[in-house]
C-alpha cells in the first residue's frame, strides 16, 4: 500500500491503482496525439520483474480499461 496525503486527507493506494493511473495518462496522451481511442497495449517491464509484477502491470492496465496483450522485458523491446 501506498498512502498519499492530499489537502490533508490521507489515501491508500495500491500498486495496481498507481500503475492504472500512469497508464489512464499515457493513454489519454497517446489518444489526444493520435486522434483516436486505444484500447490495446504492449506493456514493457524490467527483465527482473518476477511473475507477480508482471500480473499486477496487466491488472492495472485491465483497471484502466486497457487489454494488455503481451507484457515484454525491456532489453527484448529495445532490440
Amino acid at each position: 500500500m501506498i498512502e498519499v496525503e492530499y489537502k490533508r486527507e490521507r489515501k491508500h493506494f495500491s500498486a495496481e491503482e498507481i500503475s492504472s493511473m500512469v497508464f489512464t495518462e499515457m493513454r489519454e496522451t497517446a489518444e489526444a496525439f493520435l486522434g483516436r481511442k486505444i484500447k490495446d497495449a504492449v506493456v514493457t517491464v524490467p527483465a527482473y520483474f518476477n511473475d507477480s509484477q508482471r500480473q499486477v502491470t496487466k491488472d492495472a492496465g485491465a483497471i484502466c480499461g486497457l487489454n494488455v496483450l503481451r507484457i515484454i522485458n525491456e532489453p527484448t523491446a529495445a532490440a
